[in-house]
């Protein structure tokens, strides 16, 4: 990325708040080398660290960090052969520890953030170091006696004649015949030797050595005779014991020497982890959300927040690169918020590729850029003795250099700090350059030349900071299709300038000048009034939302309730059929006792009562098979329309009957022979019954009583019922009665045909659909079907 683009954008700000977040030093390093990346793939990755980061956090807030601390220079010690201190093998153990705990912690995250799970399974834990350090080392930092057994022993050596040298020298302080010569009565060290404190003037009462003497010179430390030998005993054994630690710790030094590697690496894991458990904190500081990326220059913030500027920034809606526009041109006054516009989207940008989540509404959509060029704010040279207008013209010519397609260039008050007219030219001049190279593409500017260039070049797009006239403050609000006024009128008359002098001033103006205000002002009555229709709108969608959900519900009550009548039916009709075979059954038996009785005369009756009872046998089969699989028909072959030919037996689904071909037709209609009717249907309307593909002719037996009943019914219900003619109360009852018969015989769609008339009749028939309750849907036929002068209903199979 650009440097300059980098400083101009203060991202180095977002680093440094980013590194509060981080636990320890490793992290924090991560994070002042972070840069944006130009490469989708990477900016994905890292966009999804993120946003795994953040979802442990919402899970478990506490992530177990402590501990962590950079040993590398330890270890780096221990490699080259150094010998560790205890407080430095202190260092390690417990940065060890640290490790363990994090890597235990991230090994069961492969649900739900895979991602750090993977980190946490690539960092090795070192259980015997730490237990081998926590044994030999204490909190405080001391090789403690159990180190080794050696260690031990020469300890209690110490101890031993420490003890002796104190008794000893106790003896002299109690005696009596010393108390004269002693200048305090206590046992003290000089020299790592024991010592008591004697007058000057009584040096010769006690033999030994001196090893010191008071400020005044007063006060001899002298080491009596008696205890030189146990001093001399204890200094040796205290060589001992620093000879016994050293091999000590070149132990403890050679474990962690041995493990160096994997210890650095397992640490720079730990502090990739903590780098992006940071960027999950500092997500939820600013109450980011993740965007969506792409390759292709689209922008889409939705109330985006600069991250440096508080709470109370007013938030940002910008869209650039999602049709044909490249480029968005921003009027309007100063301290409107022009230029903090630009450094959002910039500084968005930037996070955005650097992994970070933005502080932007959900759906925000953003583009990875290979290079962001900014040219904000006056870095006017006094070296270089470059004027305003200079110094940005140069950085321009830069960015004109290097610019590709896949940029994004933030121009501030492009052509400023020269004369107006040239600068304006050269603005359009470099804007034009930019959309012809399709370079997405912010500027800001004042002059009105632009907002008309902007309006009549395609690929540009007008766009104002909205200025409140009435309270003369601007509101920093981004407004993408207009263009900035200027208010300079407006704001003069409500500082009390006359009247007079206002129009005098606006008979001075040129005709295109007004021209260019009118149509400003076009605009913003038509974007209030577009806000008006969509905010009318919005509340329409969700009346008619709750109206949706209202009527959903009772249909699915009446669906209910029709589901319970007819399961009532179906039971109530199994057990008439029931009682009939049962009564059938006796009846059959009594015949056959009489024909045993009664010869031959009996017969015929009990044939006729056997097919009395199979017939009843047969309609109860049928029902239970309804009941269970209503829509198991014959087996049918899914063989194309193209297998039809007349002869053929076909299932037609819409109608849910059965019929045979006589005639396929050109247009996709075939017609069909159903019971005594013929109907045109379309061919896909239509499926090719299995046994009509063999050569053997098809069984036919005589119909239950179920399919008897509806077979009559398909015989006189039609497909179409024609109105025409009727008056409103004849048509309303041919229309209830028409629709029972359709429900009767398993028809699923009709035409209702009533023409158009004065459309009384049509409305009649309308509202008569929306109460039947077996209705599903109606809608006018199709203009070349009759229009709105025919209504297609659909009936609940």
């Amino acid at each position: 990325m650009n440097p300059r683009t980098l400083r101009v954008l203060e991202y180095h700000k977002i680093r440094s708040m980013l590194a509060e977040y981080t636990s320890f030093s490793l992290g924090a390093e991560r994070v002042r080398w972070l840069e944006p990346s130009a490469s989708l793939e990477t900016v994905e990755r890292w966009q999804e660290e993120t946003a795994q980061a953040v979802d442990l956090l919402n899970r478990e807030p506490a992530v177990p960090l402590g501990g962590l601390s950079d040993i590398t220079a330890e270890v780096r010690k221990a490699e080259v052969g150094s010998t560790l201190n205890p407080e430095e093998l202190l260092r390690v153990n417990n940065c060890l520890y640290g490790i363990r705990r994090l890597a235990d912690f991230l090994r069961d995250k492969a649900e739900h953030q895979p991602l750090l799970h993977s980190l946490g399974t690539s960092m090795e834990t070192f259980v015997d170091v730490e237990k081998r350090i926590q044994w030999c080392i204490n909190e405080e930092g001391e090789v403690v006696d159990r180190a080794s057994k050696e260690l031990a022993r020469i300890r209690s050596q110490i101890r031993t004649c420490q003890n002796r040298v104190k008794e000893k020298l106790d003896s002299i302080l109690h005696n009596p015949s010393y108390q004269r010569i002693l200048q305090d009565n206590i046992v003290t060290l000089r020299n790592g030797r024991y010592v008591v404190p004697i007058r000057a003037d009584q040096r010769s009462a006690l033999p030994g050595i001196v090893h010191d003497q008071s400020g005044t010179g007063a006060t001899l430390f002298v080491e009596p005779a008696p205890v030189v030998e146990l001093n001399n005993r204890i200094r040796q054994l205290e060589a001992e014991e620093r000879e016994e630690i050293h091999r000590i710790l070149q132990q403890l030094t050679a474990l962690v020497s041995e493990q160096a590697k994997a210890i650095v690496y397992s640490l720079e894991l730990a502090g990739r982890v903590d780098f992006i458990i940071a960027k999950a904190r500092f997500a939820h500081a600013l109450r980011a959300t993740r965007p969506e990326l792409n390759s292709r220059g689209e922008i889409n913030i939705l109330r985006g927040r600069h991250p440096l500027l508080g709470k109370d920034v007013v938030p940002l809606d910008l869209s650039l690169g999602r049709g044909r526009d490249n480029i968005l041109v921003i009027t309007g006054p100063n301290t409107g918020g022009k230029t903090v516009a630009l450094k959002t989207v910039g500084l968005l940008t930037l996070m955005a590729q650097a992994g970070l989540h933005v502080p932007a509404s959900d759906g925000t959509i953003l583009a990875v850029f290979d290079g962001v060029y900014a040219d904000i704010g006056d870095e006017q040279s006094i070296e270089q003795s470059l004027s305003t207008f200079s110094s940005h013209m140069t950085n321009i010519v830069g960015i004109m250099k290097s610019v590709t397609q896949n940029s994004l260039v933030l121009l501030d008050e492009l052509g400023a700090g020269t004369d107006p007219t040239e600068g304006a030219c050269l603005a359009m001049a470099i804007l034009a350059t930019l959309n012809e190279k399709r370079v997405r593409t912010i500027a800001t500017t004042h002059y009105s030349e632009l907002k008309t260039f902007a309006h009549t070049t395609e690929g540009l797009v007008n766009a104002s900071v909205e200025f409140d006239v009435e309270t003369l403050r601007p509101t920093y609000r981004l407004l993408i299709g207009v263009p900035g006024r200027s208010n300079a009128f407006a704001i003069s008359k409500r500082l009390g300038l006359s009247e007079e002098i206002i129009q005098l001033a606006k008979a001075f103006m040129t005709g295109e000048q007004l021209q260019v205000e009118d149509l400003i002002i076009g605009l913003e009555q038509n974007r209030r009034q577009s806000q008006e229709d969509r905010a009318l709108a919005e509340q329409y969608r969700r009346e008619m939302e709750e109206l949706k959900n209202t009527y959903e519900a009772k249909l699915a009550q009446v669906r209910e309730e029709r589901d319970e009548i007819l399961a009532q039916a179906k039971a109530e009709a199994e057990r008439i059929l029931q009682e009939a075979k049962t009564l059938a059954d006796e009846s059959l038996g009594r015949l056959r006792k009489l024909v045993s009785s009664q010869g031959d005369s009996k017969a015929d009756d009990v044939q006729e009562a056997k097919a009395i009872r199979d017939i009843l046998t047969e309609a109860r089969q049928e029902f239970r098979t309804a009941e269970k699989q209503p829509a198991q028909r014959r087996a049918v072959s899914s063989q194309p329309s193209a297998a039809l030919t007349a002869g053929c037996g076909v299932w037609i689904k819409s109608l849910r009957q059965r019929g045979e071909v006589l005639e396929v037709g050109g247009d996709g209609t075939v017609l069909v022979q159903v019971g005594p009717m013929k109907v045109s249907v379309p061919a896909a309307d239509l499926q090719v019954e299995a046994s009509s593909t063999t050569s053997q002719p098809r069984k036919t037996s005589p119909q239950s009583g179920l399919a008897r009943f509806r077979s009559s019914k398909t015989q006189v219900a039609s497909t179409e019922l024609d109105l025409r003619g009727a008056t409103v109360e004849e048509a309303l009852a041919r229309t209830d009665k028409y629709l029972d018969d359709l429900v009767m015989a398993g028809i699923s769609k009709c035409r209702i045909i009533h023409g158009k008339g004065t459309g009384a009749l049509r409305s009649a028939i309308n509202e008569l659909l929306e109460r039947y309750e077996l209705v599903q849907a109606h809608y006018y036929a199709p203009p070349a079907e009759g229009g709105d002068g025919v209504t297609i209903v659909e009936l609940a199979r």
